[in-house]
């Protein structure tokens, strides 16, 4: 890495854009064990004065600056057999930082990608806010510690094979973990490792290899757990095999966190086959039995009075007059010309693939818990909390997860587990239907976006948008008791939230003074961070004005943009959008395109989207589904600076884009009465093989930072943005209502009573 080829910013977890150079510790170990020593280094993004918060200091910059203090406390280990290992203080749920760390490690270390073990470590408090994975932050926080620790393991390997082999360190090389000396004798780290260790912890410097060497960082590689996976060897949080720790369900109220009154037929249901336990807990009635098709029957089977629930009544029309109700104004209205429009959000399950599920053996004077969690340390203390025992007897497992997209920032189940666990006395798997997932878990916020833009001639003079969420469960505050505390308190939700909101907004665009601001109510929903929190929203909402600004200034929306946005890097994907979208091609009545901008994290990300909302396709047959509008093909392109593995950035883009088609046209929960109508995915419609665009196409972009920027939600918001812009330039009418299909209900409802819908047996007879 030369100093010409970085930015004039700095690394992540460094204070000096060219530095290279970082102090580190060899640790007291069998086997050599490194670590790193960084020192927070306050931000230096902006040059010039902005009014653009963003521009000087962001989430993820909070975010890293928080995690350094412990830094040291990650360690990169080399092992006899010729392996390293390194436990990852990160839940990996799909998005691939396993492979993305091995690889930060490799490179490093010039060692093969497959002689390198992530694993991930058990919650550990000491690390304070270094065990969080969200907000697209794990490879920014971590992409310069992991280098540091595996360069010191490196340089000590090096030291120890010059005394092995009779040579000066400048004389070896080092190649696919063979150290290499003079006359061609050589030795494989693995014969080192006790050899490199110290007796004693020790500090030391490493230098970081240069980016013009990098053979590893920046090449495409498939997935270090891609076989496994697809050969079904993978272990999941639900494949954990604990013993003695049986299947578990809850029977749960029928209105959104009703609570139980009584149980009418408890020693019945007890006496089902299979059926070992049952106990009330604080969600519902917690059944445990051989099986969990006996799980199901016993479920079913309780009757249970309920207590009402802590939205009883309400619907999507009352939540919408309560948002309505809580708008800020936008403020006197302008002099000058303006366009202004009102946008709803209606709710949005945060269900993954993977059900909601954990295992818990509690007994009186210990815990222990298996699941996928992205918030562990906060998982650890409040259940540390929960069962009165200090936080030294519970130990906490995280498991890998089958997708999250925010979800995993909860530890819903494993609460629900330890409950139960402790109720019965035994051991528990406990795993929800995806009827539970559906209607009593996290949801993101309905929420309404209110934007005012004024103009004069060309020029935009100034933005106004006022946000109205229900309001977003932060509780899982940024990894620790303490700010997930704070985030819980009667102001201090709001105080956080607006903070959250502010730090991960930003205006790419030169439209004079513009303004946001959050405001947040009703506090009785199971809400959560889903994937991009705020941003798909509030940036569909802005590029839908941006549209119409075009349309009033007599410009095209693809050169509007260009023309007012704010930097090179970001005009680069708009561009590349349209070189490879053919914008502005000819296309039949009925179809159009749409593009759209957004940025975050250090990362910028164009769409364009081609729509057919031609009646033909609009109307056609979809079994038990809503067809409407059908995307037809699109083109993204992503900046994240330095990419460490393109081919996994471009899988996570286009997950990206599958998601910002589901908000903008389908995917929705309909509230009634209390409760959610859907009850599984075969009611929910996210994005589905007949909603998938033929034609996909994910462009990264060459590096151009030297440092990675957030990648893991930065697609959703400029998708479902260009979805919207696609759809209000082929029907004439600017969509105000997402998704455009949720006035459509395509499905009976399943009862509520009992929660748990009788599994389908149909199957077979839809088999194309």
């Amino acid at each position: 890495m030369t100093d010409s080829a970085r930015p004039a910013q700095p690394e992540p977890g460094g204070p000096d854009p060219g530095r290279r150079r970082f102090l580190g510790y060899v640790l007291a170990a069998p086997t050599l064990l490194a670590a790193a020593e960084l020192v927070p280094a306050p931000p230096a993004r902006a040059e010039i004065p902005s009014a653009e918060i963003t521009e000087l200091v962001d989430l993820n910059d909070v975010m890293t600056a928080a995690v350094l203090p412990t830094a040291g406390l990650i360690t990169v280990q080399v092992n006899t057999d010729g392996t390293v290992s390194f436990a990852l203080p990160r839940a990996e749920v799909g998005q691939g930082i396993t492979t993305s760390t091995a690889m930060l490690i490799a490179e490093e270390m010039d060692v093969p990608l497959e002689r390198v073990r992530v694993t991930l470590a058990d919650a550990r408090p000491e690390l304070v806010f270094n065990q969080l994975t969200g907000a697209s932050n794990t490879t920014i926080s971590t992409y310069t510690p992991v280098r540091v620790a595996a360069a010191i393991a490196r340089g000590q390997l090096l030291r120890a094979a010059a005394a092995e082999l009779g040579a000066a360190v400048a004389d070896l090389t080092v190649k696919a973990g063979v150290i290499t000396g003079p006359g061609g004798r050589s030795t494989d780290i693995g014969a080192l490792a006790e050899k490199a260790a110290s007796i004693r912890t020790q500090q030391v410097t490493a230098e970081l290899k240069p980016d013009d060497q990098f053979t590893v960082i920046g090449t495409p590689h498939n997935r270090i757990d891609a076989l496994a996976a697809v050969t079904g060897r993978k272990k999941f949080a639900m494949d954990l095999d604990i013993p003695d720790a049986r299947p578990t369900m809850v029977c749960r109220p029928p209105t959104i966190n009703g609570r139980v009154g009584s149980v009418a037929n408890a020693d019945e249901v007890r006496a089902m086959p299979g059926v070992t336990d049952i106990a009330v807990i604080s969600t519902g009635v917690a059944v445990r039995a051989e099986t969990f098709g006996q799980c199901i029957d016993a479920v079913r089977a309780l009757r249970v009075s309920w207590t009402s629930g802590t939205v009883q009544g309400k619907s999507d029309e009352s939540v919408l007059a309560e948002l309505q109700a809580a708008e800020l104004p936008l403020g006197l209205p302008p002099l000058t010309p303006s366009v202004e429009a009102t946008f709803t959000f209606h709710f949005r399950s945060n269900s993954a693939l993977e059900p909601n599920c954990a295992t818990a053996d509690v007994r009186a004077d210990r815990a222990e818990i298996w699941a996928s969690l992205k918030a562990p340390i906060v998982a650890k203390e409040a259940i540390a909390a929960k069962l009165g025992l200090p936080l030294s007897a519970v130990t906490v497992h995280v498991a890998e997860g089958g997708g999250s997209f925010g979800r995993k920032l909860f530890f819903d189940a494993a609460l629900e587990a330890v409950e139960a666990s402790r109720a019965m006395g035994k051991p528990v798997k406990l795993m929800w239907h995806r009827a539970d997932d559906s209607r009593q878990g996290r949801v993101h916020p309905m929420a309404t976006s209110r934007v005012r833009a004024a103009y004069l001639g060309t020029t935009v003079l100034s933005y106004t948008q006022r946000h109205t969420s229900v309001s977003t469960d932060l509780s899982h505050g940024i990894g620790e008791i303490f700010t997930a505390m704070a985030a819980r308190l009667p102001v201090g939700d709001i105080g956080f939230s607006e903070l959250f909101f502010q730090l991960s907004q930003s205006m790419p665009y030169e439209f004079g003074v513009n303004s946001r601001l959050l405001s947040e109510t009703g506090k009785g929903f199971n809400t959560g961070s889903m994937r991009n929190v705020y941003s798909p929203d509030v940036t569909c909402a802005r590029e839908l004005v941006v549209d119409q600004l075009a349309a009033k200034t007599g410009k095209d929306p693809f050169r509007f943009r260009r023309g007012v946005l704010r930097d090179d890097r970001a005009r680069a994907v708009l561009d590349k959008v349209a070189e490879v979208g053919d914008w502005g091609r000819t296309m039949p009545s009925g179809t159009a395109q749409g593009v759209a901008f957004h940025s975050e994290y250090h990362s910028v990300s164009a769409a364009l989207v081609e729509i057919d909302c031609r009646p033909e396709t609009v109307n056609r047959p979809i079994r038990d589904g809503v067809s409407g509008p059908r995307v037809t093909k699109a083109v993204f392109a992503v900046d994240v600076g330095l990419a460490v593995n393109p081919r996994g950035l471009e899988a996570q883009m286009m997950g990206c884009v599958m998601d910002g088609i589901a908000l903008a046209l389908t995917s929705s929960l309909h509230l009634r009465n209390g409760y959610f109508l859907e009850a599984s995915w075969d009611n929910y419609f996210y994005t589905r093989q007949w909603n998938t665009p033929p034609e996909l196409q994910i462009i990264v972009m060459p590096a151009t930072t030297g440092t990675p920027g957030g990648a893991g939600e930065l697609g959703v918001a400029a998708s479902m943005a260009a979805v919207a812009c696609a759809y209000g330039r082929a029907t004439g009418t600017m969509p105000t209502s997402f998704p455009i299909n949720h006035a459509t209900l395509s499905f009976v409802p399943k009862p509520t009573v009992p929660p748990i819908p009788p599994s389908p047996v149909d199957g077979l007879d839809h088999v194309q």
